[in-house]
């Protein structure tokens, strides 16, 4: 959960903008954006086996330029 105190002398568009970077960081919002949906089980387990392959595609590449 995410809080804010309002300082003093603070106006409502600084304290605004402090939330928003608060609930950014805190991740509230990728989360909510993960949850909207239902995804079935095997369909986060090959979108995290196709986010793997992309991460090992790429250090293979780069492992291979830098020689």
């Amino acid at each position: 959960m995410v809080r804010l105190l309002v300082r003093d002398r603070e106006s409502i568009q600084e304290a605004v903008r402090r939330f928003r970077k608060l609930v950014e960081r805190s991740g509230i919002k990728k989360e909510m954006r993960r949850r909207e949906f239902y995804e079935k089980p095997s369909e986060t387990k090959r979108r995290a086996r196709l986010r793997a392959e992309r991460r090992s595609r790429r250090t293979r590449l780069m492992a291979m330029s830098g020689k």
